[in-house]
């Protein structure tokens, strides 16, 4: 350790029971960290619909409350343990969201910040010095946030599994920061993008993104035959499933034959229905995508930097304006919502 922190103190949100209404900002001493640890000073964190279950006390196995919520930060490395080699202090970090999982196959022992670890949510944070991988020299803090979850599961389901080439169609449901860094990154690829919504405002900013096509889903509930339309009959090359439910049905009916789905999320139901014989016809590659490893958020970062690729940021709020970043994420966004803890 090579600063002096004695006796200084921090602010952090801590949700004590299940409910929005039960987060309070607290203060709290400066957390002691390891040899292989490093403490970071944290700038900025990304909200995603995971943190909402969390503080809701919805996230699967029982949270220990009291708890701090929030998984995808960007920050600074302030200080380090004896034995840390990976980073100096001052190093710019983003945090990996499953801490653990390195490479290969997700491992049983890998678990996620803001659940079973102490969360994001906070100005100071310990990790070790395997969680984190350097941050994007293009972007700032907040843009940076956005990547460790929605930007990695975009690249995790369409570059590391999906093999994404030149010429092929992907279709995103949604505008939300899955869905829209799969935009930018398909055409950053060189494939069309056919994105669903139903908002105009966001079928507008969808386009200026860099969209081929919008589909209205008010106008057209049967979007599966809009999307057929637009590739000419053939069918969507890749489809980001988000939506749950009877949606997976509408996917396999707009998908080509031998194309991939990949289940992302459950915005609207939290189960799926899987027709069988359009799924026997269409001979589908159905595969879920649970974010991805440090050595793909680690590629991540160098195509960022390579592209010079902005994440879509709706809103930022401030450090004691969590609960407004909430609803907003409630509400629905286009792209990511960021709170800025300093």
């Amino acid at each position: 350790m090579k600063m002096s922190l004695a006796n200084s103190t921090m602010k952090k949100w801590t949700v004590t029971s299940p409910g929005v209404e039960h987060l309070r900002l607290e203060s709290a001493p400066l957390p002691s960290f390891g040899e292989h640890e490093v403490l970071v000073r944290v700038e900025a964190v990304s909200l995603n619909y995971r943190d909402l279950g969390v503080i809701q006390g919805e996230d699967g196995a029982a949270m220990p409350f009291p708890c701090t919520p929030g998984s995808d930060l960007a920050g600074v490395v302030v200080a380090s343990g004896a034995r840390v080699t990976r980073f100096r202090e001052g190093d710019a970090v983003i945090g990996t969201f499953w801490a653990g999982w390195l490479d290969g196959e997700w491992p049983a022992t890998a678990r996620v910040l803001g659940g079973s670890l102490p969360g994001a949510l906070a100005q100071y944070l310990v990790l070790h010095e395997d969680w984190l991988v350097p941050a994007p020299s293009t972007l700032d803090a907040v843009q940076a946030s956005t990547l460790p979850c929605a930007g990695l599961t975009a690249w995790f389901a369409l570059v590391e599994k999906g093999g994404l080439r030149a010429g092929q169609t992907v279709l995103v449901q949604g505008t939300g920061g899955v869905a829209l860094f799969g935009l930018q990154l398909a055409r950053a690829h060189g494939a069309q993008v056919i994105v669903t919504t139903g908002s105009e405002d966001k079928r507008r900013r969808a386009l200026a993104l860099g969209a081929s096509h919008v589909i209205d889903r008010n106008a057209h509930p049967q979007w599966d035959i809009e999307a057929r339309a637009l590739t000419g009959g053939r069918g969507v090359d890749h489809i980001f499933e988000l939506a749950g439910g009877d949606n997976l049905a509408a996917s396999l009916r707009a998908l080509r034959q031998g194309g991939r789905i990949s289940l992302i999320g459950v915005l609207g139901e939290h189960s799926m229905t899987f027709p069988s014989v359009p799924s026997f016809l269409t001979r589908p590659v159905i595969q879920g995508i649970g974010v991805g490893h440090r050595r793909a958020l680690e590629e991540l970062v160098r195509a960022v930097d390579g592209l010079a690729l902005k994440p879509v940021v709706d809103a930022c709020y401030a450090a004691d304006q969590l609960p407004q970043a909430l609803e907003h994420l409630k509400r629905g966004a286009f792209g990511k919502i960021v709170v800025k803890m300093h």
